[in-house]
């Protein structure tokens, strides 16, 4: 009767908790016998175990009793991550490996049926949990897992590439040949995004994405198809400064949990995610069975672009409001929960109408058919709550095609990056935080008002009809045009100039 633990780790949301691998051999019928909550795909590494042994030529105990047991039993156990492990289990439970090395580390790997190791979902998340853990073991992953875990810094990451690599590291003694420590992936200059001077005019809408830029702020765009909005909303990742390592590694473990996968060549480049506005409440928030992550958590530190906004079905727009505020999301479901960072920067454009030609019949000699009834219907697929949560809310004009070329290119985006890098370096030295994330008790202290301007704020609260959410973030959006201006006390000018962001929808 033979006995053998080793480490893994389970993925639970962004959270990787720790999973003992047991793997006990006995007398007996000969089986083969999974416990542990363990999904379809962990109770199918059965076979690719087997198999792997065999093609690699290591011994498997066909005439013993085998039991794996994947503790904690109540922890969902998912994917192939846990091949590896159980291969090992074995292979010490029956004396083929030195079972006192498997202590000091975790591993984690999808075997081939010929023992080849294939890279495993979530390798930063399980890194980032391995570092917060503080065991003092190594990691080892399969070679294109472990490079993308290397970028998590303090960690002792090991890279194989067979599990005959991983095996001869656990012979006994001096036989032993060390696995390499895995390196992170170059680290390429980011290319240059689309440039801003190639949008002509609109100048109001430039300066809207500088000021959304500057403070973090969500916009929504307004105006007649071809005006530009797209090609706004694309430019505004360029817009940002890069992100720090704390950012960065928080978007990459979303991003390796994605279907996708993360792709190290984007590391510390903002994220834009364009869904269609086809896409579900699921696709957008999370969720599944075992919850992933949402296209909100997936543009975590970047930009979520929702083009033809009121497209979206409506459970899935007012499943943003949540996120909106707390930069955070939890998924629900019967069995389990998982909670995922969405502190996402919001841009969306619509039309003005069905027809989309509301108000462009000057510039363009096409005249809007929609009835009044028709675009109050229209625009009232938007709720209030939800545009009440929009910072910047902006029309985006029509150009006559006679007068595009003609029309000034306006600063590039390297120049406006330059502007909104100062602004927010001036607001971080100030509150620690962007704009956006001011709180309540922030405004009293850094977005301080004169008797003058807060008459003048109040009488246009009351005339607008204003929520104090609406008036909350009037204030925001008035401290980031100050800060662009270099400016450290709000005045008239910069509130004057943020109330005309929150005129509301044309012909509304």
């Amino acid at each position: 009767m033979s006995l053998a633990v080793v480490h893994s780790r389970s993925l639970v949301g962004l959270d990787a908790p720790e999973v003992r691998v047991e793997v006990h051999l006995a007398n007996g019928l000969p089986s083969f016998t999974l416990v542990g909550l363990a999904d379809t795909e962990v109770k199918e590494s059965r076979e690719r175990v087997r198999a792997a042994l065999a093609h690699a030529g290591l011994g498997f105990p066909h005439n013993k009793r085998i039991t794996v047991n994947l503790a904690p039993a109540d922890l969902p156990k998912e994917s192939g991550r846990f091949d590896l492990p159980i291969a090992l289990g074995i292979l010490a439970a029956a004396g083929q490996v030195d079972a006192k090395r498997l202590a000091g580390a975790e591993f984690a790997g999808e075997l081939s049926l010929a023992g080849e190791l294939r890279p495993v979902r979530g390798a930063v998340a399980l890194a980032l949990a391995h570092r917060r853990a503080g065991a003092g073991r190594a990691l080892v992953l399969p070679a294109a897992s472990a490079a993308q875990a290397a970028l998590v810094e303090g960690v002792d990451v090991r890279a194989a590439a067979h599990l005959l690599d991983v095996v001869r590291a656990l012979q006994p003694g001096d036989a032993a040949t060390p696995l390499p420590q895995a390196v992170a992936p170059a680290r390429e200059a980011p290319s240059p995004g689309p440039d801003l001077r190639d949008v002509r005019g609109q100048t109001a809408a430039k300066r809207a994405l500088e000021i959304a830029a500057a403070g973090g702020h969500s916009l929504l765009m307004v105006g007649p198809p071809g005006s530009g909005k797209s090609m706004l909303a694309m430019r505004l990742p360029g817009l940002l400064p890069p992100m720090d390592d704390d950012e960065a590694l928080a978007s990459a473990a979303l991003q390796g949990l994605g279907a996708e996968g993360f792709d190290a060549r984007r590391w510390r480049r903002r994220p834009l995610r364009a869904p269609h506005h086809s896409a579900s409440a699921v696709a957008l928030v999370g969720g599944g069975s075992p919850p992933r992550p949402g296209e909100i958590s997936l543009a975590h530190g970047g930009v979520l672009f929702l083009d033809e906004l009121v497209e979206f079905g409506r459970a899935s727009l007012e499943a943003l409001r949540e996120p909106l505020e707390a930069g955070r999301i939890t998924v629900s479901r019967a069995a389990r929960q998982a909670s995922f960072p969405a502190r996402f920067q919001l841009v969306a454009a619509m039309n003005p109408c069905p027809c989309g030609w509301l108000g462009a019949g000057v510039a363009t000699g096409r005249a809007c058919r929609c009835t009044p009834e028709a675009v109050a219907r229209y625009q009232g697929r938007l709720s209030g709550p939800l545009l009440d949560r929009i910072d910047l809310q902006v029309e985006v004009g029509a150009v006559a095609p006679a007068e595009l070329l003609s029309l000034p290119q306006g600063d590039p985006s390297a120049v406006v990056a330059a502007r909104v890098a100062t602004a927010r370096e001036r607001s971080l030295a100030r509150q620690g935080k962007v704009n956006a994330l001011l709180d309540a008790a922030d405004l009293d202290v850094h977005c301080a008002l004169d008797d003058a301007a807060q008459r003048f704020v109040q009488q246009a609260a009351q005339r607008l009809g204003w929520s104090g959410r609406s008036l909350h973030r009037v204030l925001k959006v008035a401290r980031s045009i100050a800060d662009l201006a270099g400016v450290d006390r709000l005045g008239m000018a910069h509130l004057g100039e943020a109330m005309q962001y929150r005129r509301g929808l044309p012909g509304a």
